[in-house]
């Protein structure tokens, strides 16, 4: 047997190196993992576009893939508070427990919106940190990714050259893309517009645009067909140029209100996944551009 094992592991090309084990939360951790990792990790999403990371179920293939893992990265600031707590506890896995360095919070390393005054579970799904919708803010995603580098060298000290040559290659075409999208955005500038749930608070503070109105009476609380009429007939006063909802949520109350309104309904991918043409961080930001300019003609 171990004349087996040797004539095997003789066998091995030299340069064979197991990748690095990272299980990310959402689709635009695990995109940007990829983009900093390269061949040197192997990424596993828990998530993807078309379900709503609040509400995640701790299967036990989620289980299984978190006891094997080497790095977590999740949002962060009570987004996976529902599920994110169970599967590491019953993962068992010491290297990716909080405060452990196989452990990483992406909302950590930005400023974080919507702090609440009070906290109070009658206002629906409030996040006591704030806003974890970061990621759509593409400045956001580079600080974040500059950090992710810093944590994969730390951990992968064996190919922390690479991880390092990676990340300042990927901020050097983040940046150029930055300057790309927001000079296409600047007929967006002012633009108002109604939401179906905070997703986009940092998205709109990016470019510039005005929430005039959402339709959710509490964060994650689905709106009444009342409660539409009454932000229908706000609109009124304050017009919106379109009605933005994320890809996972239901089409039902921003396609009611923007019929009676008039405007255009938008299901923007919100992550990477979420449309045909965000296949990957670039694809998200180009694609939810053109749906916003095409709002804004």
């Amino acid at each position: 047997m171990k004349r087996l094992l040797a004539s095997f592991l003789l066998w091995l090309p030299l340069g064979a190196h197991a990748a690095l084990n990272v299980f990310a939360c959402e689709p635009e951790w695990a995109a940007l993992a990829r983009e900093i990792g390269g061949d040197d990790v192997r990424v596993y999403a828990a998530t993807t576009a078309r379900q709503d990371p609040h509400r995640i179920e701790a299967r036990p293939s989620l289980i299984a893939q978190m006891r094997r893992a080497d790095l977590v990265v999740c949002t962060g600031a009570g987004l996976e508070a529902g599920w994110l707590p169970v599967l590491l506890r019953e993962a068992g896995n010491a290297r990716v427990q909080p405060g452990r360095p196989g452990y990483f919070e992406a909302t950590r390393f930005v400023s974080l919106l919507e702090k609440p005054a009070r906290l109070d579970r009658a206002e629906g799904d409030v996040h006591a940190a704030g806003n974890p919708h970061i990621h759509t803010d593409p400045r956001n995603l580079a600080k974040v990714g500059a950090a992710l580098t810093t944590r994969l060298a730390e951990i992968d000290p064996q190919h922390a050259a690479a991880h390092r040559a990676r990340g300042e290659a990927f901020d050097a075409r983040w940046q150029a893309a930055i300057a790309r999208w927001e000079a296409r955005a600047v007929p967006l500038k002012g633009m108002p517009v109604a939401v179906q749930h905070p997703s986009f608070s940092y998205l709109i503070g990016w470019l510039g645009m005005v929430e005039v109105a959402t339709l959710e009476p509490r964060p994650g609380v689905e709106p009444s067909v009342g409660h539409l009429a009454q932000v229908a007939a706000r609109l009124q006063a304050t017009p919106a140029r379109a009605v933005l909802r994320a890809a996972y949520q239901s089409p039902r109350p921003a396609d009611w209100l923007a019929a009676r309104a008039g405007i255009p309904a938008l299901a923007l991918p919100y992550t990477v996944g979420g449309s045909a043409r965000a296949g990957d961080l670039f694809g998200l930001f180009d694609d939810t551009l053109d749906q916003l300019l095409s709002a804004a003609r």
